[in-house]
Order: C-alpha cells, then sequence, then structure tokens
C-alpha cells in the first residue's frame, strides 16, 4: 500500500505557540485517513497544513517536511495554487457561493481555464453525479446554490472539489452541521469517492470514524498519540491514553 502523503517530523507554530509536535504520520492513498482527539489539540490545524491553508494566517512558521508524492510541499518553489488545486478542502459548514448550482462547480475549471462550453458542461455533470446530487437537482442548475438544503450544500461543496479533479480531499468535519439522514448521505459518498481519492477527514465522533476510514489517527496537545488501522485503534488500542479518550473516560 503507497503513501500519498509522508508527514515526517512536521511541528507548527503560531507565533511562540507549538501547535503541532513532531508530527510522523503515513496517509494511505486511496484510503481514508481519520483524525480525531478533544477541541483544540491540533486536527484542523494538522489538515490545513495538508495543502498550506495556514499560509494565509500572519505569523505562522513549519518546520519539517510534508512529502506529496515524495515531494515537500513545503519547498520554496512549490506553487501554492497549483497545490490547492491537487489537494482541495471542504470545510466544516457548507460554504456554497451566492451563485447558480451550476456556477459553483463551474467556478474551478474555469479559473484554471481547463474546460468551457460543452466540455465544462461534462465535468458539472460528471462532478455533480461524482457528488451523488445530479439526480436530485439536474433540472434546477440555474438555481441559485443557496436554495438548497444544507447537506445538498455539502454534497454540492464536494462536487466543487472535485471538479478541479483534485488526488487528495480534505474534510473538516463535513458532517458537524447536517442531520443523521445528511450525514449517512455524505458518509456513503466517502466510500464511493475513495476508491479514487485520497480522503482525510478530521471528525469529533468517534463512530463517524470507525464507520468510514480505514486508518486513524489520535491527536492530543498537538501531539499524534497513537494511529494505526482504525479497527486495531478502536477494539485494541497500545495507549492507555487512546483508550480512555475512546471509551470517554477523558476528553
Amino acid at each position: 500500500m503507497n503513501n500519498k502523503i509522508d508527514v515526517k517530523d512536521f511541528n507548527f507554530y503560531y507565533g511562540s505557540f507549538h501547535a503541532l509536535k513532531g508530527l510522523t504520520i503515513p496517509i494511505r492513498e486511496q484510503q481514508i485517513t481519520a483524525l480525531i482527539g478533544p477541541s483544540g489539540c491540533g486536527k484542523s490545524t494538522f489538515l490545513r497544513s495538508l495543502n498550506r491553508m495556514n499560509d494565509t494566517i500572519a505569523g505562522t512558521r513549519a518546520t519539517g517536511e510534508v512529502l506529496l508524492d515524495g515531494k515537500n510541499i513545503y519547498a520554496p518553489e512549490v506553487d501554492v495554487t497549483d497545490l490547492r488545486n491537487r489537494v482541495g478542502m471542504v470545510f466544516q459548514r457548507p460554504n456554497p457561493f451566492p451563485q447558480s448550482i451550476y456556477d459553483n462547480v463551474a467556478f474551478g475549471p474555469r479559473v484554471t481555464g481547463t474546460a468551457s462550453g460543452k466540455a465544462l458542461d461534462r465535468i458539472v455533470e460528471e462532478s455533480l453525479e461524482g457528488a451523488g446530487l445530479w439526480g436530485e437537482i439536474k433540472h434546477r442548475l440555474r438555481d441559485s446554490a443557496l436554495s438548497l438544503n444544507p447537506g445538498q450544500q455539502q454534497r454540492l461543496c464536494i462536487a466543487r472539489a472535485i471538479a478541479v479533479k483534485p488526488e487528495v480531499i480534505l474534510m473538516d468535519e463535513p458532517c458537524s452541521a447536517l442531520d443523521p439522514v445528511a450525514t449517512l448521505k455524505v458518509e456513503e459518498l466517502m466510500r464511493v469517492l475513495v476508491k479514487e481519492y485520497t480522503i482525510v477527514i478530521v471528525t469529533h465522533n468517534m463512530q463517524q470514524a470507525g464507520r468510514v476510514s480505514d486508518f486513524t489517527g489520535f491527536f492530543w496537545l498537538g501531539e499524534l498519540v497513537e494511529f494505526g488501522p482504525t479497527t486495531q485503534l478502536f477494539s485494541t488500542p497500545q495507549k492507555e491514553l487512546t483508550e480512555s479518550y475512546i471509551t470517554g473516560r477523558r476528553g
């Protein structure tokens, strides 16, 4: 099994605050990796480090390596725009643009100049199909994206992310604002998408991590306490702190 991303001795700082400490994590290709741990433990900071979204925050710095297909994404010559096309992000709350459904999905290909006309129509349809949304909204493509319900909006954001053909999809608590039915649809979608993409998900829902992920990393105070196959980590954790957290005694 190949690693799509190799994180090696990675540290991240907000000013003088040492937020992530010496992380070494293998992100397997075409697998779902879940990141669990209490609020403020560094999960989302780490997730945003995988496509350098933290670069937009003044006073931050990173040391160590994040290797994407063997190349360090923090090397000076890396084109961050290209990186974010390769490593897409789906946020905690659905954030569709105040445009039509079609224009939301077409946004990335238009900006990158990769498609227009019928080719763009095809990308929009394929992306909505890939996000499990085409059948529900194919007759409404010119309607405002804001007219969709929250679950549909989140799947639209996933369609927007995959329209630029990324290799990795990062998901920051993508179901936390959704009801149980919409959550189930997004979870089912993840298991379909992982056949083509590498997925990393931050979740506070340990049941969700158990349902959808292949590997799980447990974070605590900016450190990786334990990492391994999800079934193993939940059934026979190697660290006492991991067991205390997943059984609800800590956290």
